[in-house]
């Protein structure tokens, strides 16, 4: 679904000091709400909720619970590895492209 992703662009970009379940789905809600389509922030509160507790259950899990409802991406997890490889390859900037000098004749020389 398109929430997990948004989740975990959210708590990728939060680093290790993770984020409160209250403000993923504010953050959450935000990016997915557009204005020809809006989502009812209860709806997306309840999924977050749900999405974290599933993901945060044992110590190898994909989330990991910091302190009181706060979450972050569990460090010594596979897949919280391989998530951090592909959100940092979709950050790269492509190589800067070469500057485009202006060579058109000015008519007022």
């Amino acid at each position: 679904m398109e929430y997990d992703s948004h989740i975990l662009k959210f708590l990728t970009e939060a680093g290790s000091e993770g984020l409160s379940v209250a403000k993923i789905s504010r953050h959450v809600f935000n990016a997915s709400n557009t204005f020809f389509e809006t989502v009812d922030f209860e709806e997306v509160h309840r999924y977050v909720a749900s999405f974290v507790l599933r993901n945060s259950k044992s110590a190898e899990s994909l989330l990991q619970k910091t302190e009181r409802g706060i979450y972050r991406l569990n460090p010594h997890s596979a897949e919280t590895r391989q998530l951090m490889l592909q959100f940092g390859e979709e950050e790269e900037e492509p190589a800067s492209a070469p500057h485009n000098e202006d060579l058109s004749l000015s008519l007022f020389d």
